[in-house]
């Protein structure tokens, strides 16, 4: 088993068009949980390791955000959770309006909030070692 980041897979379908690195967040679906109908089939994770197989397939270790481990998941029943989502509601504030505040996320306003704290201090001089 050799553990190691994964290359693009060779085929073409959309299921395995995307290779997962660790630390990526992913939307993953439990097959035998959906196929069987049964709840919480669908869980948003971080990847831990990828895993390469001897006959070529990547498998991934997951850490769903609920907390536990799921090993050797196949990346056919993943798909990549985007930055650009999670931080949609920030790039997206708007900014100049007096409500502003109440349409973003407790997270959005912390964050906002650490970078204007440091966005209006001076910066630290660096310290000088005889």
């Amino acid at each position: 088993m050799i553990t190691k980041e994964p290359r693009m897979p060779s085929s073409t379908s959309v299921a395995t068009a995307t290779a997962f690195k660790a630390d990526d967040y992913v939307l993953y679906r439990n097959p035998e949980r959906f196929w069987r109908g049964e709840a919480a089939h669908t869980f948003v994770c971080r990847v831990s390791s990828a895993v390469l197989f001897a006959g070529g397939e990547w498998r991934y270790n997951l850490q769903p955000m609920t907390g536990g481990l799921i090993c050797e998941a196949r990346g056919d029943y993943m798909r990549l959770l985007p930055p650009a989502d999670v931080m949609h509601d920030i790039d997206t504030a708007p900014l100049n309006t007096g409500g502003a505040a109440v349409d973003m996320t407790a997270a959005a306003t912390a964050w906002l909030t650490q970078q204007h704290a440091t966005a209006n201090r001076r910066p630290d001089l660096p310290v000088q070692r005889d």
